[in-house]
C-alpha cells in the first residue's frame, strides 16, 4: 500500500499572509521547489509587503523576482519547475490561464472573506466600512473569474468593535494556517476537498486606491469610527484636510459623556477641537463626535491627537474638509 505523494509545490506571495502561508508548508514537510515575488521595486508600492529572502534561503529554496507573475518569462521559469501545485498567497495579480493550467493539481489561493460574498479588492476593509459584524476567509481552487473556484475549505470570525483591517487580517492569517493544515494531508492522499460556489449569493467589491481614504464628516460616528479602523496601517489610511494640510488619523473612537468629559448637545461636523480633562482631539460627525486619538499631518510622524490639537489649532478649533484648499 503507497503512502501519501508529496506534491512539488511553488508558492507566489508578496505580503505578510503568504509569508505566514509559506512558513507554514515549510513546517509541515511540504515541497516547496521555488518562490515567486515581486521586484523590491514593484513591493514598495504594495501595502504589507515583506521580505522573502531570509525565509527563501534558511530552507535553501530558489527566489524569482518578477514584474507580473503572467509575463512570458515568468510562465517559463515556473513550467520549467514541472509543479505539481501553485500555492499563491497574498498576490494582487490574477493568474491567467497559462498559468493556471500548468500544474498538474491546479492552483490554490486565499480570499479574506466568506465566499461567494465580498468577491473582489480590499474584502477586509469593505467588510469593516459596512459595518459587518462578521467576515472570514476561503481557500479555493483559482479559476479564470474574480474569486470564483471551488471552495477547499473556510473558516468564520466575528468583527469586534475594536478591530482593525490589521487586526482582522491577522485572523486570515491565522485561518489560512489552520485550513493549510486541513487541506494539504488531503492533497497527499489524492483527495481534493472541493466544493462549487453558489455563484447567485455573490457581491463583488471594488478597488480601493489611497485617495479613497477621504473622510466624509457628514457621516454618523459609527461610519467614521469604521471608516478609520478599515484604513489604518497597513494601509495607507484615513484622512482629512485641516488649515491647508492633509492629516491622517490613524485610531479613533466614539467620543461620549464619561470618556473623559460631556460631548458638546450639537457639534458641527468636521469641527476639530480639545474637550476634555486631560484635553483631547474631538471632531464633530452627523450625529456626535469622534475622538482622534492617533494622527500624523503629512511628511511628519505619528502623534497624540491631543498633541496635534495644542499645536496646530486655535482656541475656538478648526474645520476639517474633505479636501485641500
Amino acid at each position: 500500500m503507497s503512502g501519501p505523494v508529496e506534491p512539488r509545490i511553488v508558492f507566489v506571495g508578496c505580503v505578510e499572509e503568504g509569508r505566514r502561508s509559506l512558513e507554514t508548508l515549510f513546517d509541515m514537510g511540504a515541497d516547496v521547489v521555488a518562490v515567486f515575488t515581486l521586484r523590491p521595486d514593484l513591493a514598495a508600492a504594495v501595502s504589507g509587503a515583506v521580505p522573502w529572502e531570509e525565509l527563501s534561503a534558511a530552507h535553501r529554496v530558489p527566489l524569482h523576482y518578477v514584474r507580473n507573475i503572467n509575463d512570458p518569462d515568468a510562465v517559463a521559469t515556473m513550467r520549467a519547475l514541472a509543479p505539481d501545485l501553485v500555492f499563491c498567497v497574498g498576490w494582487t495579480q490574477l493568474l491567467h490561464r497559462e498559468i493556471l493550467h500548468l500544474p498538474r493539481l491546479g492552483c490554490v489561493g486565499f480570499h479574506a472573506s466568506p465566499l461567494p460574498r465580498y468577491r473582489g479588492r480590499a474584502p477586509v476593509n469593505w467588510a469593516i466600512i459596512h459595518g459587518e459584524k462578521e467576515t472570514g476567509n476561503t481557500m479555493m481552487l483559482l479559476d479564470e473569474g474574480v474569486d470564483t473556484g471551488d471552495i477547499l475549505a473556510q473558516r468564520r470570525f466575528p468583527i469586534g468593535d475594536v478591530d482593525t483591517c490589521a487586526t482582522i487580517y491577522d485572523k486570515v492569517a491565522r485561518s489560512g494556517d489552520e485550513m493549510i493544515r486541513e487541506v494539504l494531508p488531503l492533497i497527499r492522499k489524492g483527495r481534493m476537498p472541493r466544493t462549487p460556489q453558489d455563484h447567485t449569493r455573490s457581491s463583488v467589491m471594488p478597488r480601493r486606491r489611497p485617495a479613497d481614504g477621504v473622510i466624509d464628516w457628514n457621516r454618523t460616528t459609527k461610519q467614521l469610527h469604521d471608516w478609520v479602523r478599515a484604513l489604518t496601517r497597513p494601509y495607507p489610511g484615513a484622512f482629512t484636510f485641516v488649515q491647508g494640510v492633509r492629516v491622517f488619523v490613524w485610531r479613533a473612537r466614539p467620543w461620549r459623556p464619561g470618556s473623559g468629559g460631556p460631548a458638546p448637545a450639537a457639534s458641527r461636523p468636521g469641527w476639530l477641537r480639545l474637550e476634555g480633562d486631560p484635553p483631547r482631539l474631538v471632531a464633530g460627525t452627523l450625529d456626535g463626535d469622534l475622538l482622534l486619538d492617533r494622527v500624523q499631518v503629512e511628511g511628519g510622524i505619528e502623534i497624540d491627537g491631543a498633541e496635534f490639537g495644542r499645536a496646530r489649532l486655535p482656541a475656538e478649533g478648526a474645520e476639517a474638509g474633505g479636501g485641500a484648499p
